[in-house]
Order: C-alpha cells, then structure tokens, then sequence
C-alpha cells in the first residue's frame, strides 16, 4: 500500500496522533517518501527525530509496521512513548524477555488487523513462527533501527542483521526504512545493498554539531593520560559520558572518579541484563552524573542534557567516534568532546584488528551444511559441527561472502561445490580483505587525531558533508592552527567537469585497486573507499599518472 501525503496532512497526523506542533527538517521529506511506497534511508544525528518518521508513517500506511531494534532498553522506551502519545496506535514488543503471555497478547494485536508497532530484536527473524505469523499477518513497513548494524563496513556489524534482507523479500517486500545517525558514504552504499532496497529515497541530515566543542589531547605516558581523564570527567558539572576500551577499565575510572565526589557507574557488555538496566534507568533519572562505558552503552540513550563525551581510548574507526560524541547536546546546548590518546594507542586497535577463523572450524562449518537436507539454522550448523552457534554463524557470515552459501529467512544452504581446500583459502582471503578495511578506519581515525586543520572540518568530509572553512568550535580553531583544504567545486551534477575535477562521492578506478568512492578531497590527495583495501590516501598526481582514473 502506498500513498501521496502533503506536508498539510502530515503536520496534522505529528500534532493529533502524536501531540507534535512541529517537524524536523527532513522528518515530513522521509516521511512523504515512505508513505509513497519509496525504500528511504535516513542520517538523522542523534535527537534529531528519526522515530518521528516511523511513527507517521507506520500509522498513514496502516497495517502492521514492523520495527527491528537491537537493544530491549531501546524498544521498551520506544514503545513507552507510542503509548504516550494522544492518538496513536498500540505498540507491543516480543524478545527475550518478553512473557508467554505478553507474547499471545502481542500476537493478538498484530492478528486483529488494526494498526500497530511491532518491535522485534534481529535475531527473532531466525524463527519460522514468527515469519509464518508475519507474512500472515501482512506487513505494511519494515524499519530497521541503527541501520549501520546491517554494513559490515560500518563500525557495528551484527551477523544477525544479515538475514533482515532475506525476510524483506520472504515479506512480498514491503517499504522499508533504514535508520542511522551515522553512515558514510560506502556504508550507506552498503546498507542499501544489503537490504536490497530498491531506488532507495537519502534523507541526510544534521550531521555538524557546531555545539559539540571538538578537542584532541596526546600524552606519551598512560599515567598521566589516565590523570587527565579523571580530571576532565571530574570538573564537569553536567553529565558525562566517559568512553573506554575495556571492562577493567570502567571499574577503575569510576572507582577514581567516585572519590573524587561524582556519582559514577560502569557498564559494559558483560553485566547482567538487570545491571545494565539500573545503570540505564538511573542515568536517565540525573541519579548519576557520570557513566563510564564501553562501546556497549550508547544507542538509544534519551539523555538530553549530556555536556561532555571523553574518551579515553581512540574508537575503531571514525564512525563509532561521531556517533558516541553525538549523544551529547541533544537540547542544543553546548557541550564538549575530548579524545584523549597515546600513538600506541593505535597499534593496540590494530592488532585487535587481525583474527582468523581456524581452518578446522571453517572445514567442520562447511561439511555440516553440504550434509544439511535443505535449508539449516545456525543452531543446527553449530550442533552438527562441534562448534557454538556465534562461532559457526561467524563462519556462515563469511562463506556467504564469499558466494558458497546462501542466506535465506529459512535457514543457511550450500551454494556452490567448492572442494574444503578451496573454501579455507577463500574465507581466509575474505577475512584479510576484512582485516585491511577495519585497519584502514583506524588510520582515518589516527588522521583525525592529529589533523592540522580544523577537527570538524576532517570529521564531517569523512560523512561527505560540506563543512566551513574554520569551524571556530575546535581545539586547533581555538589555537588559531588550522590550515583549510579547498572544498570540491561547486555546480550542477550534469555540467561537463575536467578530468582532475574529483569530489566527495565520485566513483574512481585505481589500476591496482579497483573501483572505488571518493570520501573526501584536500589539495594534493584524497581519501578512497575500496571494497578490498578499505579507506586509502591516494595523491592527486595518481591521475595525471593514469593510476587513477575517474570511473
């Protein structure tokens, strides 16, 4: 089902079902896109009303409106505030801790043919109930919420978001909307193709914060890095996010920032449910002023009054960084983002960034679904293999990769008859190609740390987003040491470009490397996205060599 609706129409639906006066910009433009039938992605930052866009259009195209969300936290607060709202329809939620009878009720709700939210965790899409009772069911709208979880690009793949393209097609291919606060470029690419999205509708917005004050600090002793941190956390007075790299190390930073007198919890992936839970709600409540994390806290936060981000350790790549520090001045109120580092720092992530699957797990994973009669879960590949099921759907995800398998709402079933030998040497291939794309985000990371040049200049052309000359809200502004890099000529997409006329989004072969997505330009060199060699720094003279050409 599809729909024409004007602004005036969905300015009426945001303020009598949903008790909205105004729109964002970009919500009605999304909204309208997928109300008419157009597969849209969207870029909102953090606070910026990506669920606004759902909510209107889940409710103008009816039916049942199918939201896949990874965290329980997040879609129990999602379906808090739909049930809030004056006029909106029912919202239910079915994951693990969901109740035998929440379930029926749920259920009951998405089978009575009337409106309504359904939040599913990814991993939900492995049962075949639940694909049976959709597909009976009739979904009008997929939504796939943090959206970059799909790329394995990007800085937060899932395996289980793999099969959320199959079950769109198992679906009769309904819209579907893809939500993100960060993605650049190839991982909207990647996004769209995994999906399957078809001539996909980009809503990007939002991505400068010109409220969040940028600064990097380098030390060359851990000591007085980890001084320095406790001392940024500890002096400021609103809430603070302080972002670190290990479980060990949340205990000790909010060990030493409890004593000096702020009300501190740690969180990592590791607690349990519950405890994570009580930091959350606490947190949320102002209980807490300060929550030392790990990467595993921070989507779906609905803090708005975050005054500084630390980090205390560099990120994987640039995409998680932008997204972290964009949980911060969500009222619009200043706030701060500090990196603290150590250039050793960077060879940890990088060596964090190897691993390799055992061949014996890879031949074990492979023999197992030659032998399966018709399409396998990863449960049973795992049992039949000896192996748990995160190691075998590990495998599964890269011999999907790689062609031999394929990924189906059913299950997992063998593609090709490659000989074991083969399949080994393949899969170690894939993961090498994987090994220097996760290497290359580091080293964009590490030119972000030590750029010369204004910081929000270097982040925002990572996104492909035009930036000012000289933000004025940076560490290197602020010391008036920023040296600008020309932005890509302006104009009109059709009209005639020389062939050294390169800009952010270009397509461009290399003789060695393939084809590639231009990600941003400086004045002698720019960076390139390449599917097996990841983000690499080409200079300008490349295309006058003919190394380089424009694609």
């Amino acid at each position: 089902m599809s729909c024409t609706l004007t602004l005036a129409e969905t300015r009426q639906t945001a303020r009598e079902a949903f008790g909205w006066s105004t729109l964002l910009p970009g919500q009605a433009e999304a909204i309208q896109a997928v109300v008419g039938g157009r597969d849209t992605l969207v870029v909102f930052p953090t606070g910026a009303g990506k669920s606004a866009v759902y909510q209107i259009a889940g409710l103008e195209l009816g039916g049942v409106t199918l939201v896949i969300s990874p965290l329980l936290a997040l879609q129990r607060d999602q379906v808090a505030s739909i049930d809030h709202a004056p006029d909106a329809p029912a919202a239910v939620a079915i994951n693990s801790r969901t109740s035998a009878r929440a379930v029926r009720e749920a259920w009951a709700a998405v089978e009575s043919g009337e409106p309504v939210y359904l939040f599913l965790a990814p991993e939900q899409l492995a049962r075949s109930e639940v694909r049976d009772r959709l597909l009976a069911a009739g979904v009008g709208l997929v939504v796939v919420d943090e959206a970059h979880c799909v790329s394995a690009w990007g800085h937060d793949f899932r395996p289980d978001y793999a099969r959320i393209g199959d079950m769109v097609d198992a679906l009769g291919h309904p819209p579907v909307l893809a939500l993100t606060a960060t993605a650049s470029s190839p991982v909207r690419d990647d996004i769209v193709e995994r999906l399957g999205m078809r001539d996909p509708h980009l809503e990007i917005r939002g991505m400068d914060r010109p409220e969040i004050h940028l600064a990097v600090r380098r030390y060359e002793d851990d000591a007085q890095k980890r001084r320095a941190v406790v001392d940024d956390a500890a002096d400021e007075a609103g809430a603070t996010l302080v972002y670190v790299a290990t479980r060990k190390e949340t205990r000790e930073y909010t060990e030493a920032l409890t004593e000096r007198g702020r009300r501190a919890a740690a969180y990592h992936g590791g607690m349990s449910a519950r405890e994570r839970e009580a930091v959350h709600a606490a947190w949320s409540a102002g209980r807490l002023d300060v929550v030392v994390a790990t990467s595993a806290f921070g989507m779906g936060i609905d803090k708005s009054d975050v005054r500084r981000v630390v980090h205390a350790d560099v990120t994987e790549s640039l995409d998680s960084y932008a997204q972290e520090i964009g949980r911060a001045a969500r009222d619009g109120e200043p706030a701060h983002a500090v990196l603290h580092y150590r250039p050793e720092d960077f060879s940890v992530r990088s060596f964090f960034a190897g691993g390799r699957t055992r061949p014996a797990e890879v031949r074990a994973v492979w023999a197992a679904l030659r032998r399966a009669d018709g399409p396998a879960r990863t449960t049973a590949i795992g049992d039949e293999a000896g192996l748990t099921a995160r190691a075998a759907g590990r495998v599964l995800g890269s011999l999907v990769e790689i062609g031999a398998a394929a990924s189906a709402a059913q299950g997992f079933t063998a593609a090709d008859r490659r000989t074991p030998a083969a399949i080994v040497t393949a899969v170690r291939e894939h993961e090498e190609a994987q090994r220097r794309i996760r290497e290359s985000r580091i080293a964009i990371m590490r030119g972000y740390a030590e750029a010369v040049r204004c910081r929000r200049i270097a982040l925002l052309e990572y996104f492909g987003v035009e930036a000012p000359e000289a933000c004025g809200a940076c560490d290197r502004c602020d010391a008036g040491e920023t040296s600008s890099s020309p932005r890509s000529t302006s104009g009109d997409a059709g009209n005639d470009r020389d062939a050294g006329d390169i800009r952010p989004d270009d397509a461009v072969q290399h003789r060695e490397w393939g084809v590639g997505t231009v990600v941003s330009v400086e004045d002698d060199r720019m960076t390139v996205f390449f599917a097996e060699q990841g983000y690499r720094v080409v200079a300008r003279e490349a295309l006058e060599r003919g190394i380089l050409d424009v694609a």
